[in-house]
């Protein structure tokens, strides 16, 4: 039974690697950046640090690490930092003993004992109290833990892989999270773009989206999608990027079991403008960002006219037709409907 049983673990683990490989939507085009950082810091134990606004699939990024890695045959265990309440923070990370507290009746292994040759996913680390983060260091220095309650250190064999949607820089200026575990956590920072500046992928995404939620609701056929379906997307901002893509294409399955789907009520002005006044207010983090709000800057300058004296183009000092390639790779709406 023992040797069924280890058979049967490692079938799991080379499946789950095979359906990781397979769900990275955009590994060639829009994620190629990220992929190849992802399949270089595999093959070492380096903390990384995964950083993406919300939606952007973060946990598959930590999951193709781990699977990539010599360690895909150990445990990967997933722990939401913003779930836990700060009272059981270091039960749940670190486990406890019998009688260490109230309600302890049984010694408790913590999720980074069960981590133990294995990889620990700490998404929103952002979110972890302050006397844990100072436990959390001892772990990425020593290797080692104490339980609650106890006495013994226990030497732990583990990779260590955070993730958050906030700018640790400014919590740490702000004292709000511990400098000296922000440099030790950031070792090898990975980037996820956000859905709008990898729109390549959105066909793609769309068709995986909708054969996966087909299945899930076990629909008797795969819908098609209808002519342009396609577009109304391309123009939306998504600030809740792929985890929203993946609930609007549900939806549309639901409002239309037999196809073809259409995209057409999707509202994509309110989400737009909120967006874009929140690039304005806040400094851009990177040349995709500063590029994008130029052109926007330009293009309300110049009420939408690209082309010919007075338009963006010329303000700008590049072809039109350059230009509207810009904007399509950066979701930027463009031409008199601006104005």
């Amino acid at each position: 039974m023992r040797d069924t049983l280890t058979y049967d673990n490692r079938c799991l683990h080379h499946e789950l690697r095979r359906l990781i490989d397979e769900e990275i939507i955009g590994g060639n085009f829009g994620l190629k950046n990220v992929t190849e950082k992802v399949s270089r810091v595999a093959a070492v134990d380096s903390p990384v640090l995964l950083l993406g606004e919300t939606g952007v699939g973060k946990d598959l990024i930590a999951k193709a690490i781990h699977y990539s890695s010599p360690r895909c045959e150990g445990p990967f265990i997933r722990v939401n930092c913003g779930a836990i309440p700060d009272t059981l923070v270091d039960s749940e990370l670190f486990g406890h003993e019998k009688g260490a507290f109230t309600g302890a009746v049984s010694q408790k292994k913590g999720r980074f004992e069960r981590a133990d040759k294995g990889t620990i996913f700490l998404d929103e680390i952002s979110e972890l109290p302050l006397l844990s983060q100072v436990k959390l260091l001892r772990v990425l220095q020593n290797k080692e833990i104490e339980r609650v309650g106890g006495t013994k250190t226990i030497c732990l064999d583990i990779r260590v892989i955070a993730a958050t949607n906030r700018n640790l820089e400014v919590m740490v200026e702000a004292e709000t999270f511990r400098d000296d575990l922000w440099f030790r956590l950031n070792v090898f920072p990975i980037e996820i773009p956000p859905l709008r500046q990898r729109k390549i992928d959105m066909p793609a995404l769309v068709r995986h989206f909708v054969c996966l939620k087909a299945r899930e609701l076990k629909l008797p056929n795969t819908p098609v999608l209808a002519p342009g379906a396609i577009e109304p997307l391309l123009a939306y901002h998504w600030p809740g990027n792929v985890r929203e893509l993946e609930n609007v294409v549900e939806r549309a399955l639901i409002l239309s079991h037999e196809g073809p789907l259409s995209f057409a009520g999707l509202s994509t002005t309110p989400e737009r403008e909120s967006s874009s006044s929140e690039r304005r207010s806040s400094s851009p983090n990177n040349l995709d960002e500063v590029i994008t709000l130029h052109i926007e800057k330009t293009l309300t300058l110049t009420k939408g006219k690209i082309q010919g004296p007075g338009g963006a183009a010329e303000v700008l000092g590049v072809n039109a037709s350059t230009l509207r390639h810009r904007m399509r790779k950066y979701g930027i709406v463009y031409g008199r409907r601006m104005g």
